[in-house]
């Protein structure tokens, strides 16, 4: 069986079986043993273990994570190249190629169908080199899902990573970073340059560890609101955090949201992308309680209503 991992193994294949990258498929192969060495070490990976690779190209990874783990299930978008997988990885048995969209399938689900007679689903692993124009919705969807993922490694362009891993008041610092941090404990990997693809992309790229939580970072009364505060704060940057909130449209007076922070601890003159996981919270916190006495008063706020008035 042909290694693929190198330039020249790569360039084999795709010459073997004609085929062109697709660049609205964000096609990059990966060409460097060594980061491929990191990737899978970064999975942390054991015998027993069950590995959803998404997106595993010509089989660039799938072949060093099939002789980790206890079962790989690679999931594979493009139809043209399930010929070059059969070729490349099809003398694993313990390798499933299935052709399918992350973003409409169901992880658990398809690792439940490979798992005949299982009456407890394991907790698996993620792997993926994710293409850079999907990488933050198919993220958004393994953390909100409620998958059972134990962890995921992801390849991902640098400036994304850079927003999972950011701290509070750095310029990286957002939505994502709030997102990603609150169900899971991210950690770097590794830097990739552009140099180890074929065809080189045009940005670099780091690869990320997220081990998911079994309780979220930081407790919150309503987490729908929590988010909803969350992106209220970052969708206004330069705003105060006292002005972006009052015209968030969540019920609340401007003079209401003045002492509503007071009541949290926080300077309404702060920006949002200074505050905390925990200060964030406080936030939902003190909102929430507004909104129940409102409730209790028979008045209820949507953000359409707030807008009337």
């Amino acid at each position: 069986m042909q290694e693929v991992a190198t330039p020249a193994g790569t360039r084999q294949v795709l010459r073997r079986h004609g085929l062109r990258l697709k660049k609205g498929l964000g096609q990059h192969f990966l060409v460097e043993p060594r980061i491929v060495r990191e990737i899978v070490d970064g999975a942390e990976l054991e015998s027993g273990d069950v590995v959803v690779e998404v997106g595993p190209g010509i089989g660039t990874l799938t072949q060093t994570l099939a002789r980790h783990a206890g079962l790989v299930i690679a999931l594979e978008l493009d139809r043209a190249l399930l010929p070059v997988l059969a070729e490349t990885v099809g003398e694993y048995p313990n390798v499933r190629v299935i052709q399918g969209d992350a973003m409409r399938v169901d992880l658990d689900e398809l690792v439940a169908g490979q798992m005949p007679g299982l009456t407890d689903l394991p907790r698996y692993k993620v792997v993926a080199n994710l293409p850079y124009y999907i990488t933050t919705p198919l993220l958004m969807r393994f953390l909100e899902s409620g998958y059972r993922i134990h962890s995921l490694v992801l390849m991902v362009q640098q400036e994304v990573a850079e927003r999972i891993l950011a701290a509070p008041g750095g310029k990286a610092y957002g939505a994502l970073s709030v997102a990603a941090q609150y169900r899971t404990t991210p950690f770097l990997v590794t830097r990739v340059p552009p140099g180890v693809f074929i065809p080189p992309p045009e940005v670099a790229s780091m690869v990320v560890r997220l081990v998911m939580r079994t309780e979220p970072a930081v407790a919150v009364p309503d987490e729908q609101l929590y988010f909803a505060l969350v992106k209220a704060a970052f969708g206004q940057r330069r705003k105060t955090l006292l002005n972006a909130l009052s015209n968030g449209g969540f019920g609340p007076t401007k003079d209401e949201w003045e002492e509503m922070l007071g009541d949290a601890h926080i300077d309404g003159r702060r920006r949002g992308e200074t505050l905390s996981l925990q200060e964030f919270a406080a936030v939902c916190g003190v909102l929430w309680h507004w909104k129940v006495a409102q409730k209790s008063a028979g008045i209820l706020y949507t953000k359409e209503t707030a807008e009337k008035d």
